[in-house]
C-alpha cells in the first residue's frame, strides 16, 4: 500500500481541488477542470464504464485504484466517495508520480 497517495489526495481534498463522486467528476470533465480521475476498485464495472466514457470523451486519464477501495479513498478524502476528479495539475501529476512508483515497487 502506498501511503503517498492517500496523503496527497488529504492535501488535495483539504486545497479544495477534487470534485467527489460520478455528477461532480463528470461536471469536472465537462468544465475541463479535471486533470485526471481516480476510481476505487470495488465501485461498480458499470460505473466503471461510464466515467471512463465521459473521460474520453474530455480527453482526461482514468485511474482504477487496484489496491484502494471505497472505504480507504473515503477515509484519505474526507467524504464518502469511489470517484475522485484531481482538478489541479501539480497534484496530478504528484499523483501519477507516486502511482507509478508503487508500481514499480509492487513489480520487483
Amino acid at each position: 500500500m502506498n501511503d503517498k497517495i492517500l496523503t496527497l489526495l488529504g492535501f488535495a481534498a483539504k486545497a479544495g481541488k477534487l470534485s467527489y463522486g460520478f455528477d461532480a467528476v463528470k461536471t469536472a470533465l465537462a468544465q475541463s477542470k479535471s486533470k485526471i480521475v481516480l476510481i476505487a476498485n470495488d465501485v461498480s464495472p458499470k460505473t466503471q464504464k461510464e466515467i471512463t466514457f465521459f473521460a474520453s470523451k474530455y480527453k482526461t486519464e482514468v485511474l482504477v485504484l487496484g489496491n484502494y477501495e471505497m472505504e480507504t479513498l473515503s477515509h484519505a478524502v474526507g467524504r464518502k466517495c469511489g470517484i475522485v476528479s484531481v482538478n489541479d495539475s501539480s497534484f496530478a501529476e504528484g499523483l501519477l508520480s507516486a502511482i507509478d512508483v508503487g508500481r514499480n515497487l509492487n513489480d520487483k
